[in-house]
């Protein structure tokens, strides 16, 4: 295989991805991109096997084990996604971007142990200083994402004991001063790798990454995961993109940016959502103060509940409904019983919507891949920014499981959340609270929507919940 050919087909995968990119930007374009990002990673994976094998000098021994790697990771990678479930998919995302810094991590090191094999330099020459500089900011950027990416993995999962893995902050005196330090000294070790190609210095810059990928992560609560979930995706990409300029393979260059500056974008989208710092995302400087100052005790209050056949019949005399999914939809799996709800709701002559906060669930989309799963209409489906303005006029506004996306505590002053953008479920005539118990989210506040006059709470399993709601709308 020429190298004009090689490129001509990396060239193609690109093209590939940012159709991908451009399809996943919206859910009615949204399987045409997963199908162009398929073809695409299949152009570039075969493509690279051939240039290995090219590399090689044409041994099949180097043929196989690329097929095997293929065969096994593709494998694993199918099997693992076909027994995923929705509410796992956040730690399924985590334990990827672990596993591309860790790539990132294995083929820099593999580099500098045998550049020549790369083609960086000849056998036996020193590696160029600028693919020395590429190489450790690319292992050092993949070390970082392989252990902030466990971290939150465990954080996001919440079934280990392990305290760094529980979704709590963790946070001791001087924790970023410590953070600042170990950045400055793995910047001094890369200059010291840069000037002499020190083990010692590589060896230092990887430790030091995966150290700071952990001090990274642990100050930061169950709240704030799906900003560090997509900053994490973004960290992924840098890392290939560095990797890629010194093996000069172009696929890695554009694939590794088109990932890291889009996860960036979609974080900066986030923190707007949350009303967070993009730099303290950066810097893992962010969630351990809101969620220590929200951890106070709460207050046992009295609600307002009431039954699913209650809430059903709210339901059946109201005109304008709009729903508010949130994680505790996702747990119970119950996004097919509210589209059934909704058809229902639909055939008496009520108007249903759907409302979707931009951190509805435990990663950036979580609601919209739920209701697409159900085969809900996405006309009906209205992002946070759309749909605010409805709230004031809607008769009933039935939330399934959400909670800091509706508090009103985000307008208060001095609150933990105060300044986030929320969805104004509180301005409807009539609220529906379903949960299982009276907990509180992932920023540890009481929500004093709950607590209105005008909110009926609906305990219990939200699919068990809504299917009753359902055999009761006449």
């Amino acid at each position: 295989m020429s190298m004009s050919l090689v490129t001509l087909l990396y060239l193609i995968a690109s093209v590939c991805f940012i159709q991908a990119l451009k399809g996943l930007s919206h859910p009615t374009t949204s399987i045409r991109g997963n199908l162009f990002g398929m073809v695409g990673m299949a152009i570039a994976a075969l493509t690279t096997a051939a240039l290995i094998v090219k590399l090689a000098g044409g041994q099949m021994m180097g043929l196989g084990y690329v097929l095997a790697g293929l065969v096994i990771g593709g494998g694993l990678g199918a099997y693992m996604a076909g027994k995923v479930e929705m509410t796992k998919m956040p730690e399924l995302v985590a334990f990827m971007h672990s596993m591309i810094g860790l790539a990132a991590v294995f083929i820099a090191a593999t580099a500098v142990l045998e550049p020549w094999a790369f083609g960086i330099t000849a056998h036996g020459e020193p590696i160029p200083g600028g693919n020395r500089i590429e190489l450790a900011l690319g292992a050092f950027i993949g070390a970082v994402t392989f252990s902030g990416s466990v971290i939150a993995f465990g954080k996001l999962s919440g079934k280990y004991k392990f305290r760094l893995f529980q979704g709590a902050p963790v946070s001791f005196p001087g924790q970023h001063k410590l953070n600042l330090a170990l950045g400055l000294a793995a910047a001094f070790f890369c200059f010291g790798f840069w000037h002499s190609q020190s083990w010692m210095d590589f060896g230092l810059i990887l430790a030091l990454g995966f150290a700071l990928g952990v001090l990274l992560i642990i100050p930061i609560g169950g709240a704030d995961m799906p900003v560090v979930v997509s900053m994490l995706n973004s960290y992924s990409g840098w890392a290939a993109a560095g990797i890629g300029f010194s093996l000069n393979n172009s696929m890695l260059i554009i694939a590794g940016s088109l990932v890291g500056s889009s996860g960036a974008i979609l974080s900066y989208i986030m923190c707007k959502a949350m009303n967070r710092s993009f730099f303290n995302v950066i810097l893992g400087g962010f969630g351990g103060e809101a969620s220590a100052a929200a951890a106070g005790g709460a207050v046992q209050r009295n609600v307002k509940s009431g039954s699913a056949d209650d809430a059903a019949f709210v339901l059946g005399n109201a005109e304008t409904v709009i729903i508010v999914p949130g994680y505790g939809l996702a747990v119970a799996r119950a996004q097919h019983a509210v589209k059934e709800l909704a058809q229902k709701l639909s055939e008496k002559g009520v108007t249903v919507k759907y409302a979707i906060h931009p951190v509805a669930g435990r990663m950036p989309g979580h609601m919209n891949v739920l209701l697409a799963e159900a085969e809900v209409p996405y006309d009906q489906v209205f992002e946070m920014e759309d749909i605010n303005a409805e709230f004031g006029q809607a008769d009933v506004a039935i939330i399934l499981g959400a909670n800091d996306v509706v508090n009103p505590a985000a307008h208060v002053k001095g609150s933990p959340i105060y300044g986030m953008p929320i969805l104004e479920a509180y301005k409807a005539k009539t609220i529906i609270v379903n949960k299982r118990s009276m907990a509180a989210g992932y920023a540890g506040l009481d929500n004093e929507l709950f607590y209105s006059d005008k909110t009926m709470m609906v305990f219990g399993d939200a699919k068990k919940v809504v299917e009753d709601m359902v055999k009761a709308v006449e």
